[in-house]
């Protein structure tokens, strides 16, 4: 496929300006070279920055082989930003709102999400609201100075409503933090997945070690919040798999949890990912109604057996139906499920019957994922060998998902995104009313610290007076963990310790 050459000139200070560029491009064309220095191009877009207390940025784009041009402009008040570093992130904006728009008149794609390529959206408009702007005020600058769409900002209205209804404390539930335990095991490593999952046969040997890390890992982060007087709002145990280990190992993490953390009676949700099927077993489901967890994950993906096989999930579509039913008859009474749009080989009418089978089971929440390229997953690595569906099949089997979950009584309740997102559309998680995942909120919404425990999992410590974001991550690798995991739990306390004083 031949690459469209584009030129840039007129900016200065290019590193500011060169990532976002790239990014607003991608969502326009597959493959294009940008230059910041003279080529032999097939589009030059030349800007013009001026202003001191309005800033305004004019663009133009030109088309070299017809001559046709295009033009936009825009305007930034400035006078309300005194310090450096937020006047220049205004002229960005502005400068991402022309060149959107340029491109917007040039292909005739609109972007709905405008110039916000982040992955948590709806952040922005908590953001907005807190700082008093109406609803109103809010929508106008979402749409004149983000150039999202009504649809998009509707949705992210609902979303926020619903959280707001879910976790009416969520603005003040700093002085509490979240746990995420990450498992780092699967039966098998997905095409699409870049998470730290390790196939588990034949890794005895770390599995115990992790686990002897993990424990540690917990018993002292449990004392530091007991002595701190710091509840837990919910724990999550991702991967990974973290149904992949046995039931005896999972009997002993859950009665560690509640030794090591503080009035975990009084956690408001505690979740157990059992996303392949493949994993579950009726011994593994009394473990955790012994331990009183009832929000699992049964992750089918996909009811297309084809598509399973594709894409490296070694269980059956039988399967997934089985364990869900076994599930439900075992008392797990909070079950989600994840779909993927987009998957190799499927459009509507697959899309379609994935959702006609869903709709069999009725799970209490639903996360509808778009096909995402992340960079290190193998269907990233070999593109040539997965053929996905195209930017209005994708847009199509979105807006059937939407439809399916109105008319079945889910509602939306949050969302994020990635980059090389197919159709540059979401992920919405979809819950019956009374049923959303907090810690879902609590995640995309960074109103409090989460602290990630095990390997591969991320800390993100938000400051209770200021909501600054300081992250931290341990090793992805379990062996690099394994000989680790006392340093790592030394330098998270440290964190921990300045953030709580």
């Amino acid at each position: 496929m031949i690459s469209l050459r584009i030129q840039i000139d007129g900016l200065h200070d290019i590193e500011q300006f060169q990532r976002p560029l790239e990014v607003i491009t991608g969502l326009f064309f597959e493959q294009y070279e940008l230059s910041f220095e003279p080529m032999s191009a097939d589009i030059v877009i030349t800007f013009s920055l001026h202003g001191e207390q309005v800033g305004v940025v004019n663009g133009m784009l030109i088309e070299t082989e017809s001559g046709h041009k295009w033009k936009a402009e825009y305007q930034t008040d400035l006078r309300p930003y005194t310090d450096e570093k937020t006047r220049l992130k205004q002229w960005k904006n502005a400068v991402f709102h022309v060149y959107l728009t340029l491109f917007q008149e040039y292909t005739r794609l609109i972007q709905q999400w405008g110039i916000l390529t982040g992955v948590r959206p709806v952040k922005l408009l908590h953001q907005k609201l807190r700082s008093g702007l109406t609803k109103e005020e809010a929508h106008r600058q979402l749409r004149e100075d983000y150039l999202v769409t009504d649809e998009k900002i509707q949705l992210m209205q609902q979303i926020v409503d619903r959280q707001l209804a879910v976790v009416p404390d969520l603005y003040d539930l700093a002085h509490e933090v979240s746990i995420y335990i990450g498992i780092p095991f699967c039966p098998t490593k997905c095409a699409y997945c870049t998470f730290p999952a390790y196939a588990i046969n034949g890794r005895q040997g770390s599995v115990d070690s992790f686990l002897a890390g993990l424990h540690y890992e917990m018993r002292e982060v449990g004392r530091f919040l007991k002595e701190r007087g710091i509840n837990i709002t919910t724990i999550y145990y991702g991967g990974g798999t973290p149904t992949s280990i046995t039931a005896e190992e999972m009997d002993r993490l859950y009665e560690e949890m509640y030794e090591s953390f503080p009035n975990v009676e009084r956690v408001r949700e505690i979740t157990v990912e059992a996303g392949r099927p493949d994993t579950i077993t009726p011994e593994k489901l009394d473990v955790l109604k012994k331990w009183k967890i009832d929000r699992i994950s049964i992750n089918p993906q996909s009811y297309i057996q084809e598509t399973l096989k594709a894409i490296g999930r070694h269980h059956t579509v039988d399967e997934t139906i089985e364990k869900f039913y076994l599930a439900r008859k075992m008392g797990m009474n909070n079950i989600n499920m994840d779909l993927i749009i987009g998957l190799p080989g499927e459009g509507i009418e697959e899309f379609n019957y994935t959702l006609a089978e869903t709709e069999k089971l009725m799970p209490e929440s639903l996360t509808v994922h778009t096909l995402s390229f992340k960079r290190a997953s193998e269907m990233t690595k070999n593109k040539e060998k997965y053929k996905v569906a195209d930017r209005d099949e994708i847009s199509a089997m979105m807006k059937n998902a939407q439809d399916w979950t109105k008319r079945n009584g889910y509602v939306p309740y949050y969302l994020y995104r990635q980059k090389n997102i197919l159709g540059n559309l979401e992920n919405v998680g979809y819950a019956l009313p009374g049923q959303e995942s907090i810690y879902n909120i609590m995640i995309m919404e960074e109103q409090q610290s989460i602290i990630g425990l095990g390997c591969g999992a991320s800390s993100k410590f938000v400051h209770p007076k200021t909501r600054a974001i300081t992250r931290f991550a341990n090793p992805k690798e379990p062996k690099v963990y394994n000989e680790n995991f006392v340093h790592y739990t030394e330098e998270k306390l440290k964190m921990m310790d300045k953030l709580f004083q």
